[in-house]
């Protein structure tokens, strides 16, 4: 599933929109490696790239939330933690099965459609705050 950024994704804090967009590219990276037939070998970096990704942007986000003293950030919090943990279930999947095609598409899936919503149900909360600082 391919999903391109648009401004309506904006969060309004540059930094978090930043990092968004780079995960859109990855997400798109892969979707467009399995047209072509080569998913197999992009899905390896993309769990790489997610479990660096997650790192640092969850840190970021919840540092920033921290820094603006933001009501919402024991939700936000959690709605990472679960990401984490449904990433990593995706990732075993991923080495026990070698990386089939139906994987290929149920992480592409989740990525885009948790990005997608956690961004208009949550992320953008955090720039309407913010900007009402």
């Amino acid at each position: 599933m391919a999903v391109k950024w648009t401004p309506n994704l904006s969060v309004g804090v540059e930094m978090i929109d930043d990092q968004h967009k780079s995960i859109f590219e990855k997400a798109n990276d892969l979707f467009e490696a399995g047209k072509q037939g080569k998913a197999k070998e992009v899905i390896a970096e993309m769990f790489d790239f997610l479990d660096d990704y997650t790192k640092k942007h969850f840190s970021d986000e919840e540092a920033y939330m921290i820094k603006i003293n933001y009501p919402g950030l024991p939700q936000q919090k959690e709605a990472h933690r679960r990401f984490i943990e449904e990433l990593a279930k995706l990732k075993e999947e991923y080495q026990e099965s070698g990386g089939n095609i139906v994987l290929v598409i149920k992480a592409n899936q989740f990525v885009v459609t948790w990005l997608t919503r956690h961004i208009a149900n949550m992320d953008k909360q955090i720039g309407i705050f913010a900007k009402n600082l």
